[in-house]
């Protein structure tokens, strides 16, 4: 199994910081990164091979790369996404597909959260070949991913534009897939992207379960964690990062 991070976008709302860097570059704790909390996560579960998909200011990614593997013990793979600042994110994932058949750990660029997460989906390994991180405590509004589950606790739907309260938690960003699970969620990440390069991969994994494919979740309990998509975002992250 490898660790992989998603980390092409342009985080157009956290200008200036995303002016001469992508999202994942900017810093949360001091010096500290979110992208060097990624790496700190998936290293200490054991993950040492990383796929990162970059894209927009790809080239500030490329400059730290030997020294991310310096300071946590792993070996980066890049994978370059040309379409970052048109497309959305299914493009991304489905670029690192020759990777899923090793079995993956991925983790959006965005997002801190503590490697309690990382932890929680590698206990819950094999519930099904898709697996997400999910907080099922949060109270939840209109922006985040959020999910529904059926009779059998497998996902039904997940979407940003449902009513928050027929969801059963929120999609946090981690993501557990197995190999017997590579091909099928390649092509419903190519058939997703294909028919609106506007989409996310989560619109992907609907696609996947729309096919007939079995998508598990496993909750995260009280956890500190953001999604960093703005200022506000960005100071809680401050707020929290410094206490993992």
């Amino acid at each position: 199994m490898i660790g992989m991070i998603l980390a092409a976008g342009a985080g157009r709302r956290l200008r200036p910081y995303t002016d001469t860097l992508p999202k994942a570059l900017v810093p949360v704790d001091g010096e500290t990164t979110i992208m060097d909390i990624s790496l700190r996560n998936l290293a200490a579960v054991g993950l040492t091979d990383i796929v990162i998909v970059v894209g927009y200011c790809a080239g500030a990614v490329e400059e730290r790369k030997a020294g991310f593997e310096e300071k946590y013990g792993v070996k980066i793979t890049l994978v370059h996404n040309d379409k970052a600042e048109e497309w959305n994110n299914a493009y991304s994932m489905w670029l690192a597909r020759e990777h899923f058949s090793k079995g993956i750990l991925m983790v959006n660029g965005d997002t801190v959260h503590p490697v309690s997460v990382e932890k929680t989906l590698l206990a819950n390994e094999g519930k099904a070949d898709i697996l997400l991180a999910v907080d099922d405590v949060k109270k939840l509004a209109d922006e985040e991913m959020k999910v529904i589950l059926d009779g059998t606790g497998h996902l039904s739907k997940i979407t940003k534009l449902m009513d928050p309260a027929d969801a059963a938690g929120e999609y946090i960003g981690a993501t557990l897939l197995a190999p017997a699970a590579a091909e099928a969620l390649a092509d419903a990440l190519k058939a997703t992207f294909e028919a609106d390069p506007d989409q996310y991969y989560e619109d992907g994994y609907q696609e996947f379960v729309n096919r007939g494919g079995k998508i598990a979740v496993a909750p995260i309990g009280e956890v500190s964690w953001v999604e960093v998509d703005n200022h506000d975002d960005l100071s809680k992250a401050r707020d929290i990062a410094c206490h993992y």
